[in-house]
């Protein structure tokens, strides 16, 4: 048309045309692109075939096998929590022996609640006989080194399994300290040495909203203490919103992140606002359900954190998620306790399985 013939209709007519046009190739080529995506969101979730298992007649020598780790020269470690014993496992894996028997003395361990392996193979079981907290430090041959008494409240604060969990079964051995959660102090992590004296304290409480209400605050409060190869902390809150901070080597808050994923979304969604109390031994508590089951540090730092949903979340050094996956074995697991040999194999109980990550 002869440029005296045009109007401002018609070329807003031809600009919406061509606009129509690079609309239609666009969504083209990323409708040519969507199988792939959805492919991609098809496979996000890894799953992780175990590697190897405690043989089945060896593994059935246990009631509730809820710790698992192995000594530098090969010797399996096994905590018995019903059985109130830690168990040796020869490295060729034809035997079974126990380490630590039950009992109220020193040496011996007695309504035990936490159980974890430094590098070297020394350990610490963490008891309370006589309603008093404890914690023993053993040497990996099951000799005792010390056993000190901690100030800490035994009062239950979240029921993972129909276990009632407390700050001091969240007790984990660095190989020279102990830390543990003591949010009744004001505090999440506490610092002791092998001899019983408290180091130092770090970590202000999360708000939760239920100030009012001591005990749930106290649970949404409680957490696992993990420390990293690079000297600090993680802290892994296991009731409430979840989500974890990480402290430096100087007790220093380095950052917190939110743990969020469609995985874990029915079981926040479903948090009530209200809990029913339950007794124990004469002690009235709220039951708290757990968000998240368990945790562990891997030997690069990365943070695995177990979800109820039995899936596991796999966190960066920069509290960013990287991993999505499931543990398989004989079925999919939903692990009670996780730990990174020295080689990087990781440990899961239930099910006494190992796993190459």
């Amino acid at each position: 048309m002869p440029r005296s013939a045009s109007s401002p209709r018609t070329d807003l007519l031809t600009q919406g045309a061509a606009c129509g046009a690079l609309l239609c190739l666009v969504t083209v080529l990323l409708g040519a692109a969507f199988p792939a995506l959805r492919l991609q969101a098809a496979a996000r979730i890894e799953v992780l075939r175990s590697s190897a298992a405690l043989p089945a007649w060896l593994a059935g020598e246990f009631e509730d096998a809820h710790g698992y780790a192995t000594r530098p020269d090969g010797t399996a470690l096994v905590f018995d929590r019903r059985r109130h014993r830690v168990y040796a496992v020869d490295p060729a894996r034809t035997a079974v022996r126990p380490l630590v028997e039950i009992g109220y003395e020193a040496g011996r361990v007695l309504r035990p609640t936490a159980f974890h392996v430094a590098d070297s193979g020394d350990f610490i079981v963490a008891d309370a006989p006589g309603r008093q907290p404890r914690v023993s430090v053993f040497q990996g041959n099951g000799q005792v080194l010390n056993t000190f008494s901690v100030a800490a409240s035994e009062a239950p604060r979240v029921t993972i399994d129909n276990v009632v969990f407390n700050g001091i079964a969240a007790a984990r051995y660095t190989g020279t300290t102990v830390l543990l959660n003591q949010p009744e102090r004001g505090v999440l992590v506490s610092e002791y040495s092998v001899t019983g004296a408290v180091q130092r304290q770090f970590g202000l409480l999360r708000r939760t909203g239920f100030e009012a209400d001591p005990d749930v605050h106290l649970a949404f409060n409680t957490a696992l203490p993990l420390p990293t190869p690079d000297g600090g902390v993680y802290v892994v809150f296991l009731a409430g919103p979840p989500a974890f901070r990480k402290y430096s080597a100087t007790g220093t808050l380095e950052f917190e992140r939110t743990i969020q994923g469609r995985e874990i979304d029915p079981i926040v969604m479903a948090m009530p606002t209200t809990w029913r109390r339950r007794s124990v031994d004469d002690v009235s508590f709220p039951v708290v359900v757990p968000t998240v089951r368990t945790a562990a540090v891997d030997r690069q730092g990365r943070l695995w954190v177990a979800l109820p949903s039995s899936h596991v979340y796999v966190f960066d050094g920069d509290g960013e998620k990287v991993r999505t996956l499931q543990l398989a074995g004989a079925g999919v697991i939903t692990p009670s306790s996780m730990w990174f040999a020295r080689d990087g194999r990781l440990l899961v109980t239930p099910g006494l399985y190992e796993f190459v990550p």
